[in-house]
């Protein structure tokens, strides 16, 4: 990744990125498609490898291309630290035949990433700031104890595969916590009040919307702007069924569930 001082970064546009899960042709469209957006910098929340099959592909672009990028629980999964018998059947198949078929590079990489980041004023969490690594962030009431958690204002987070924003407008906990799932395109002014904004994933949506999933960040103007862009799908669902992994894998990325 390039070198750059995180902490002294200061009005730039990014392209926040998460959940890729060795789908490479959705990783190289948002790429693309940020670039044609202007952005500057590139964040990922973490999970580059598990469910796809072209996990060196991926870390290698990741490696390229992005300033940031996070560990995430399927990533410490390939590396051995986390127990598999608490995925489900199909992740746990994909663990396995990544584990089988990964480069060492790919492996190194991995091993140098944290779960957690902060730069420019924002918390960057593979999942949630009360859990870094394994919290699913889906309701109100869990980002209210997320948001109570953290001392930044606005925290990006991944894991959940769903686009979608929490925001408490008020300072402290005296203010009630509303969210919604994000369409494309949708604009939040993040100048007031806390938020945890989730870009929703790139390789594996999971909203019912098959698109690959960024989120377009100013940290300027403090504004996040959602978007979904449009991949060759029979090129990422074809290998994952040539190589024998569960049909789910594949099936899935057809309909974004």
């Amino acid at each position: 990744m390039p070198s750059l001082h995180l902490s002294t970064l200061a009005g730039v546009r990014v392209a926040v990125i998460t959940d890729v899960h060795a789908n490479l042709p959705a990783l190289e469209a948002v790429l693309d498609a940020s670039e044609s957006a202007g952005a500057e910098q590139i964040w990922c929340l973490g999970d580059v490898v598990g469910y796809g099959v072209e996990p060196d592909a991926c870390v290698d672009l990741v490696r390229e291309r992005c300033d940031v990028c996070l560990v995430g629980n399927h990533d410490i999964a390939v590396l051995g630290g986390l127990d598999i018998a608490s995925f489900s059947e199909a992740a746990a198949v994909a663990v396995e035949w990544t584990r089988g078929n990964v480069a060492e590079r790919t492996l190194e990489f991995l091993r140098e990433l944290k779960p957690q980041v902060n730069t420019c004023g924002f918390g960057l969490f593979h999942a949630s700031p009360r859990d870094p690594v394994w919290e699913y962030v889906l309701s109100s009431d869990q980002a209210e104890t997320a948001m109570d958690s953290h001392p930044e204002r606005v925290a990006l987070i991944g894991h959940s595969h769903v686009a979608l924003f929490f925001h408490r407008p008020g300072e402290g906990n005296t203010s009630e916590t509303r969210g919604a799932q994000a369409s494309d395109g949708a604009l939040l002014d993040l100048g007031e009040g806390e938020w945890l904004v989730n870009p929703g994933s790139v390789g594996q949506p999971r909203d019912g919307d098959p698109r690959a999933a960024w989120l377009e960040l100013d940290t300027e103007a403090q504004t996040a702007r959602f978007h979904r862009v449009a991949y060759d799908i029979e090129r990422a669902a074809a290998p994952i069924a040539d190589a024998g992994l569960p049909s789910r894998l594949a099936n899935r990325l057809y309909t974004g569930q």
